[in-house]
């Protein structure tokens, strides 16, 4: 029997089929980095943190960022990767457990790129190589900082210059990404979320800041936009034509959260419509809160349409839209010590879904504090209140 919808909550409830991906409702649960998986692969307690998301009701679940095959992918042992056998089996112990709760789940492929920090996979096998590698960073630069979250201890320690990626670290990157998004059907997953934003590689390209380049890989937005939709086009091929892919973008770095790297939408377009063009089946935007303008000063309605709204408007694609539902601060303010204020905005996502600002949301907060978010929101209940200390405790107890 189908549960019954609130009155006032019905477009958030309503299917979506996207290639062979069918969603029975537009909710997503948001990629949330938890630092969380030893030695890089998921355990009982990380597959049973994601099938209660799937048994609360949500649609879709997103994965955290989980680093592709290359060794810098990421920055820390306790982020999960996908890189073999090993991390395939792992990861299907995941994926079926969320398919038996009625779920589906996409993996977030992500190479952190500019912000790698450490040496994450410090091995013994991997302990030569990686002391000779350094960040992929396409002009080398880490980016000025602006107003950022970094402690000025992290950003002296990061902020210095290293070796452009040369041709080779390109192929490379991008066949690690391909390589992954075959292991993500391997491993039972329903599609592919490739992580375009905040900074981060595939970002780092189309930032101006850190991308120098005077190559092919570099130069106006077009030529900028080349290296991730090279990416794009590459896990297009790794994955077929049934597997949906996702994109997730933004306007802001975490070196600087005020960047624009599209000032208006001409160039927004640009950007996208590479993207969508190599493969992109969907465009997630990701930015401060869902229902800001992406464009404030522009004249009329246009002056008025969010981030996720324009990708929907200049690509046909569908769009998914995060940031601050639920929550009346922003993750930035609270990371830089503002309490979490709840704030009932549902309402807010209802309207920009029905006037076609996007078809998915996508929520994050409010998946940590109460895995059955999906159902509060069917039934219009309050929403619950979010406690960073709590609900952003680790995942397991210390050892």
């Amino acid at each position: 029997m189908t549960p019954l919808v609130a009155p006032g909550r019905e477009a958030l409830f309503r299917s979506l089929d996207v290639r062979s991906l069918h969603l029975a409702n537009r909710l997503v649960m948001s990629p949330m980095t938890r630092m969380d998986c030893p030695g890089g692969l998921p355990d009982e307690i990380n597959r049973d943190y994601y099938a209660a998301r799937a048994a609360g009701g949500t649609g879709l679940v997103v994965t955290e960022g989980i680093g592709v095959d290359h060794l810098t992918s990421v920055d820390h042992s306790a982020i999960p990767r996908l890189d073999g056998p090993e991390s395939v089996a792992a990861w299907r112990v995941v994926t079926d457990a969320v398919h038996a709760a009625g779920g589906r789940i996409m993996a977030q492929l992500w190479h952190v790129g500019p912000l790698w920090g450490a040496n994450a996979r410090f091995d013994r096998e991997n302990r030569d190589r990686l002391m000779a590698m350094h960040p992929m960073r396409p002009s080398g630069l880490w980016g000025t900082p602006g107003v950022t979250t970094y402690s000025e201890r992290s950003i002296e320690r990061w902020s210095p210059a290293v070796e452009p990626m040369t041709e080779s670290d390109i192929a490379d990157v991008i066949g690690a990404f391909a390589r992954s998004a075959r292991y993500t059907l391997e491993a039972g997953f329903d599609g592919v979320t490739l992580h375009g934003g905040h900074g981060y590689l595939l970002d780092a390209f189309v930032w101006a800041d850190t991308n120098r380049r005077t190559d092919e890989w570099g130069g106006d937005l077009a030529a900028r936009s080349r290296f991730p939709a090279a990416v794009v086009a590459a896990v297009r091929e790794a994955i077929g034509e049934e597997a949906p892919l996702f994109y997730r973008f933004s306007q802001h770095t975490q070196q600087d959260y005020t960047v624009l790297k599209a000032t208006n939408p001409d160039d927004l377009g640009v950007y996208l419509g590479a993207l969508a063009e190599a493969g992109v089946d969907l465009f997630d935007a990701s930015t401060r809160r869902f229902s800001d303008p992406a464009f404030p000063d522009l004249e009329g309605d246009d002056g008025k349409v969010t981030l996720a709204g324009w990708a929907r408007r200049l690509t046909g694609k569908p769009a998914g839209a995060v940031g601050g539902v639920g929550i009346g601060t922003s993750l930035r303010e609270q990371k830089s010590g503002k309490a979490a204020v709840a704030a009932d905005n549902i309402d807010s996502v209802v309207e920009c879904m029905e006037r076609g600002e996007f078809d998915l949301i996508s929520i994050g907060r409010m998946h940590l504090a109460d895995p059955s978010i999906a159902r509060v929101l069917r039934e219009a209940e309050p929403l619950p209140e979010f406690d960073r200390e709590v609900h952003e405790a680790p995942l397991r107890a210390p050892a």
